[in-house]
């Protein structure tokens, strides 16, 4: 019997039978992680309160700072090693798997060191007050301290699911996921550190991830490794990580120039209570969008490895299987975010809070959410389309197609309606944004993928 962790599988096992290999566990790890960063959320909403989570929505521009850079070389490298072997260049891979370790050193250092020096300016920019600026500085001294550790994480994480390992890279996450949440009750129910807490529980958890991942790739029996040779960075492999790691990251820039765009307007018509809301719907949001995230992740090695090998009848399959499950997926989430909004938001509400002011405000928030989810979640099941096909383009190596698409959702279509609707229709019109953005930007995605279909079939 074949090894099932043995990547050659992956050019003539089943294409159903390989997407649910792959994709589960993947789907399975960002369950946990997404459901770890709701349940942080909660915590952080019931013991501190509302300001806390508009608090923490005033990081998620600098976190996304750090994501681009971290997704520039950690999706770029997993991405090269599929297709490495699946044109049978072992050697390459590893190669790939060394040069990725350093750039995500390098570029986790900088971030860290920037983002420490000018933390208050950088979240002033992103829309903080006087009332949520200690909230967000107490949250991200500590995730910007830990910066390396998650970059290097994740990273290795990404290349041991490509190369072959899908399920290990879900044990790490699960490690990562639990610990996490048994040191938050710790941390913030027992010792009572607040939004630190939740960070600090953040950082060891990933410190524990990571020692797991690399004794992985310290073994022999790892079809990439650790070894001699591979650390020192060679021109070739760092401009092919960074071209195939571009769209990501631009991905992820660009959210942060939205969320920017998006807290100084929420500001301006609705106040931090707004921004909070905004937090509480994306926490959700990108719940599902992490679900979708975890099937083309394991859509990712199955394309790139068939891609390299030249099988493109098999690349079509895995592409279409996986539109119809990301469809799937994202009109369950339109479903539930219809006729349960409520309920969703008031998880994140104080209940027990001896503030009648705070039990106000918990209720202003609340308010918020349940409308701006609603109208958020208005296309959502036809999100999960472009989502599939963006990382489609990046599976294969089509750099071009993937950063177009990455950039034109946010750059062209919603930075403008950000900009525009507001003036018109308020905070109605911030929410407008986002479906109307989604359904223009799927309608590019299609015909894009289109042209694409056309020249794999010649």
């Amino acid at each position: 019997m074949a090894d099932k962790n043995n990547p050659t599988v992956l050019g003539t096992e089943s294409i159903g039978k390989l997407l649910i290999q792959y994709s589960v566990p993947a789907i399975t790890a960002m369950v946990a992680a997404s459901l770890y960063n709701i349940v942080d959320r909660i915590f952080i909403g019931n013991v501190v309160g509302p300001l806390a989570i508009s608090g923490l929505a005033i990081t998620f521009p600098l976190m996304n700072i750090s994501a681009a850079f971290g997704s520039l070389v950690g999706a770029g490298g997993s991405t090269l090693v599929a297709i490495k072997m699946g044109q049978k260049d072992n050697w390459g891979a590893n190669q790939i798997l060394g040069n990725a370790i350093m750039l995500n050193i390098i570029l986790g250092a900088a971030i860290m060191i920037l983002g420490l020096l000018f933390i208050d300016p950088i979240l002033y920019c992103f829309g903080a007050t006087e009332n949520t600026i200690s909230f967000a500085r107490d949250y991200m001294q500590i995730i910007l301290g830990g910066n390396i550790i998650t970059h290097v994480f994740l990273g290795m994480n990404n290349i041991m699911r490509s190369s072959g390992y899908p399920q290990k890279a879900m044990y790490t996450t699960f490690i990562a996921v639990i610990i996490n949440a048994i040191l938050d009750m710790i941390f913030i129910f027992k010792f009572g550190w607040g939004i630190r807490g939740a960070a600090i529980a953040t950082i060891i958890a990933q410190i524990v991830a990571l020692i797991w991942v690399s004794a992985h790739f310290m073994k022999k029996s790892s079809f990439i490794r650790f070894q001699k040779g591979i650390y020192a960075l060679k021109k070739r492999v760092v401009l092919g990580i960074f071209s195939i790691g571009m769209s990501p990251f631009m991905i992820n820039i660009c959210s942060c120039l939205v969320v920017i765009l998006f807290n100084t307007a929420l500001l301006a018509h609705g106040g931090d209570l707004a921004i909070g809301a905004y937090g509480i719907i994306n926490s959700i949001v990108i719940f599902f969008a992490m679900v979708v995230l975890g099937l083309t992740q394991g859509m990712q090695p199955i394309a790139g490895y068939n891609y390299g090998a030249k099988q493109f009848d098999r690349v079509m399959k895995v592409l279409k299987l996986s539109v119809i499950a990301a469809t799937g997926i994202t009109t369950f989430a339109f479903i539930i975010g219809e006729l349960f909004p409520l309920q969703l938001a008031m998880l994140f509400s104080q209940k027990d809070s001896i503030s009648g002011e705070n039990i106000l405000l918990t209720q202003q928030q609340t308010e918020y959410a349940v409308t701006g989810l609603r109208i958020t979640l208005a296309v959502f099941p036809i999100v999960g389309i472009s989502m599939v096909i963006a990382n489609f383009f990046q599976s294969i190596g089509k750099v071009k197609q993937a950063i177009f698409l990455s950039t034109t959702r946010q750059l062209i279509f919603l930075v403008p309606l950000i900009l525009i609707l507001p003036k018109f229709l308020g905070l109605t019109g911030i929410w407008l944004s986002i479906p109307i953005s989604d359904f223009l930007s799927t309608i590019l995605a299609v015909i894009l993928l289109q042209r694409q279909f056309n020249i794999l079939k010649k």
